[in-house]
């Protein structure tokens, strides 16, 4: 995607794109913002206009915001909740005390905090098409009673002021985060709730994380002129800024005043994000088809890591861009803010005082998140496990290819590990489960991300790593900023592959069955081997049989499962394949016949890739004595 420059061609842009997606009405946006920052008294005043085009075909009679800072207040939901889950406990530490279910970013800290230190988002007018409507807030949601509907295939404007306070560092937003940076702007502004084909997500503020409309974003921020803003979106006055944004070579005339205003614009984004302290440090180099800006404060660490994180960032992204498809505007911003790391449209915020590989590997991971969170966009509260589970897939992925130390390994054990853990401790519920909702953090995070990452590479021994590999390639194609479902996933696999796959879907994200197969007997009759294969899980899956000779050839027996109408390829030619006749998922046990006698084997194994989530492998395996 070229640089937009105007709000013409931001209208053209948003046009097409919604036109262009006829699989699935989208509804769409445009934000013009102006903002007045006091860093004093660290709040700001806002006027908002928004215009909202109905692409649905039903009549909306309401319509919903979101206004997050209201969590950080003693006694919100977000508070609540934290500490509810903080009196649960889900194992032990190293010192072997009990560890509590707290997000330790979080614990109890909304309860304490004054007046002066919480967080507020309050609108003052709002009007639609001109006249004044009624609303009430529901602590993170305002809820709008229209007096005239919205009709399906019309526009109206959203005229809004607001007011608001920036809450102390707790969770993602917020002035003063542990690291020093002055101000992390995430979920700042009163944000139109999304409205899809399963109707109004007005989701309150708990914990997790987002979904939103895709539109067009016009924002001027005016800031004490000593601060450097970064986020989303192009700066639109940068000689009259400077701070590493101006044209090579240019000469920068600031305006006279204690204020500067910035001015960006984004086009086609669900969200914007800002971060501001006046020590950021600003470089960027050139990738390939955009340019990546870093923003941190320089130290003895970060004057090291932040330009190594720069060099490192073409080579990721020749290899992102390979397997998982073009990122799709022309910036990117890595910049130190918030409190762990948290993606947002053409921006992250990440701490940065780490070492490099820490570095690397948080930025690798939220700048992955442009592509299922930032252009794929599903529903993070029902699916995410497609957001953070396939993030976590590609950054491993991406992470493994281009540290040569890491090239030639398995990049998925952690996930495997995590999620067999998460079954070992019983605090396991199935992935559908609403993020939110979730009894335990500890539950939500290892299913979300772990088994999100399972998902994907445990599909590849499915259907074949190239047939998975490829199915991201056209996922990529079909649905980028049309919010897919779990549904519209599977069916693109299924395309590729040519194999049925809903049970597949059904049993990973319905379910907590486990997979638990086992050799149940070897032995010869007849001067051949008789292997038998036990299903001791409910789980049924397709078998990756190998048998090794004690002469060093290799025999790879494939089961499939009848439920797939249908056979994976064979995915390394240099090892004979035997295909046998499907496994039926209401038989316990399958029987294997070799044409070979016992005493020429040297061993037997289950899954010998070990992508198979076998939850026992105990029993996958028979060696030769």
């Amino acid at each position: 995607m070229k640089r937009i420059l105007g709000p013409v061609v931001l209208f053209l842009l948003g046009t097409a794109a919604a036109n262009a997606q006829t699989d699935r009405w989208q509804q769409r946006v445009k934000y013009k913002m102006d903002i007045a920052m006091d860093v004093k008294a660290h709040r700001f005043t806002g006027k908002q206009q928004l215009a909202y085009t109905n692409n649905s075909p039903d009549t909306l009679f309401r319509v919903f915001y979101h206004l997050y800072w209201n969590a950080f207040q003693p006694g919100s939901m977000m508070d609540q909740r934290s500490q509810e889950l903080g009196k649960k406990i889900v194992g032990k530490d190293a010192q072997g005390n009990n560890r509590h279910d707290w997000d330790a970013r979080v614990t109890d800290r909304i309860s304490r905090l004054t007046p002066d230190e919480i967080g507020y988002q309050k609108v003052l007018s709002l009007k639609m098409d001109g006249r004044q409507q009624a609303w009430k807030t529901e602590e993170t949601i305002l809820v709008v009673q229209l007096d005239k509907p919205i009709l399906p295939h019309s526009t109206v404007t959203f005229d809004m002021e607001f007011e608001a306070q920036v809450p102390v560092q707790i969770r993602r937003s917020g002035r003063n985060n542990k690291e020093g940076v002055d101000y992390s702007m995430a979920q700042w502004y009163p944000k139109m709730c999304e409205y899809d084909y399963e109707g109004w997500h007005p989701t309150p503020y708990i914990a997790r994380e987002f979904y939103g409309v895709w539109g067009d974003y016009d924002v001027k921020i005016s800031i004490d002129r000593k601060f450097v803003l970064a986020g989303t979106g192009y700066l639109q006055n940068p000689n009259s800024i400077g701070y590493g944004y101006e044209t090579p070579g240019a000469k920068v005339t600031r305006a006279s005043g204690n204020t500067l205003t910035w001015h960006f614009i984004a086009p086609n984004v669900h969200d914007f994000v800002w971060a501001a302290d006046p020590d950021y440090k600003h470089i960027n180099k050139k990738v390939d088809n955009f340019t990546a800006h870093f923003f941190y404060l320089e130290n003895e660490t970060t004057r090291e890591t932040w330009p190594k994180l720069a060099e490192m960032i073409p080579a990721a992204y020749a290899y992102i861009k390979k397997h998982y498809g073009e990122y799709a505007w022309d910036q990117y911003s890595f910049i130190q803010g918030g409190d762990g790391g948290m993606e947002y449209p053409m921006a992250t915020l990440i701490m940065g005082n780490g070492k490099i590989d820490g570095l690397y590997g948080v930025a690798i991971h939220e700048w992955m998140h442009s592509w299922y969170q930032g252009m794929l966009a599903t529903n993070e509260s029902l699916y995410p496990w497609m957001d953070e589970g396939f993030t976590t897939f590609a950054e491993d992925n991406t992470i493994g290819e281009t540290i040569d130390s890491l090239k030639g390994k398995w990049h998925h054990e952690g996930s495997y590990n995590n999620y067999f853990m998460l079954v070992r401790r019983g605090f396991e519920e199935p992935i559908s489960t609403h993020s939110d909702h979730y009894n335990t953090n500890f539950g939500y995070s290892i299913s979300s991300y772990s088994k999100g990452a399972v998902f994907l590479e445990q599909l590849g021994y499915v259907i074949g790593a190239a047939n998975r590999d490829a199915g991201l390639h056209r996922y990529y194609r079909d649905w980028r900023f049309k919010h897919p479902n779990a549904k519209d996933f599977v069916r693109v696999m299924e395309k590729e592959s040519g194999l049925q796959l809903d049970w597949y879907l059904q049993y990973m994200m319905n379910t907590t069955r486990h997979i638990n197969y086992g050799l149940d007997s070897v032995y010869e009759s007849n001067g051949k081997t008789i292997i038998v294969i036990r299903n001791a899980g409910d789980f049924p899956m397709p078998i990756d049989l190998m048998v090794e000779m004690k002469d060093g050839r290799k025999e790879l027996h494939y089961i499939p499962l009848t439920l797939m109408f249908g056979i994976k390829p064979a995915e390394d030619e240099s090892v004979q394949r035997i295909v046998h006749d499907g496994w039926k998922w209401t038989q316990p046990s399958y029987r294997v016949e070799l044409n070979h006698p016992l005493s020429q084997l040297q061993s037997v194994e289950i899954d010998p890739s070990q992508r198979l989530a076998d939850i026992d492998r105990s029993n996958n395996k028979a060696v030769s004595r």
